[in-house]
């Protein structure tokens, strides 16, 4: 069921381990810890999700690869041991029990393993901890900016597709789960570069999209509103984008933040009281409500010259 008005949230924080190497050459000797690493996020994200239910949040997404440090900065194979079950997986049972007891939708994206493969992935976890489905990141960056370098095709491949019984999207690249809330998608990072990838979450049902990301450089922040308010004036979609903020050891990259909520008419008021949280009331009724420029802009699409 679809609420008029919903209250949702985003995290912006970073990763919440205090005991990291200190350089990268010592980060192979951190293979031992990777499940401290994974339970002390858990943790930090558990008092994130309470503190955001005590603010009337009903859908919270999470950013991306919440339960560990951003790792796709350089490449050592040991990172692979976060990779966890997008089904059963530590991450996901937690947050199911987290969701229930706070009747909040969760949308929690994490390091997949499934059989010999690797994703990145988001999982949807309804108000009563029951899992919806997922969505696997479709297209992974290799590159460099000003800032650093990343190799995501180091540790996780291209989404293939999957149908999924419950998606109310015909196409298994991008699918749209109906939660108790609201008609919610996702679009992971570099995803949300592509053309058609938010009209294709539209054209789904999506009323919102969550695009968790780890983005950093002068372009990728001049852009970081820019692309948002676009695609939801275009596609009449209210968009959450959660991005990092502070540095993380040993890259100590500074990862800019700017987590905000954007709808069809503009940017959304934070309502947050806390420094790790984005807080934004979002009136889906609008959504259903004539177009006040009067463009009318998905009826008037047409689909025979492009």
């Amino acid at each position: 069921m679809t609420e008029p008005t919903l209250r949702a949230g985003l995290t912006q924080t970073k990763n919440a381990y205090d005991r990291m190497a200190g350089t990268v050459e010592e980060l192979v000797g951190m293979a031992p810890e990777l499940e401290a690493i994974r339970q002390a996020n858990l943790e930090h994200h558990a008092r994130l999700i309470a503190a955001a239910a005590e603010q009337g949040v009903r859908v919270l997404g999470l950013g991306e690869l919440f339960a560990g440090p951003y790792f796709a900065l350089e490449t050592q194979s040991m990172w692979r041991g976060l990779a966890e079950s997008s089904v059963d997986g530590p991450s996901v049972r937690f947050l199911q029990q987290q969701a229930a007891a706070h009747e909040m939708v969760v949308v929690a994206p994490i390091y997949e393993r499934a059989g010999d493969k690797f994703f990145n992935t988001a999982v949807f976890i309804d108000a009563d901890g029951q899992r919806l489905g997922h969505y696997r990141k479709v297209h992974i960056p290799k590159g460099k900016n000003e800032t650093g370098g990343f190799d995501e095709a180091f540790y996780y491949q291209a989404s293939e597709g999957q149908a999924q019984e419950g998606s109310l999207s015909e196409n298994p690249f991008f699918p749209v789960f109906q939660s108790r809330y609201a008609r919610i998608g996702a679009a992971i990072c570099f995803d949300r570069h592509f053309q058609g990838v938010m009209s294709e979450l539209a054209r789904g049902g999506a009323e919102l999209v969550f695009s968790p990301a780890v983005t950093f450089g002068r372009k990728s922040q001049r852009l970081w509103a820019h692309e948002f308010q676009t695609d939801a004036t275009r596609n009449q979609l209210f968009i959450g984008g959660s991005n990092r903020k502070g540095s993380e050891p040993p890259w100590n990259i500074e990862y800019f933040g700017e987590s905000h909520f954007v709808g069809p008419h503009g940017p959304l008021p934070d309502r947050s009281g806390h420094p790790e949280l984005v807080i934004a009331d979002l009136p889906l009724a609008e959504l259903h409500e004539p177009d006040p420029a009067g463009w009318n802009l998905l009826e008037n699409r047409r689909s025979d010259c492009y």
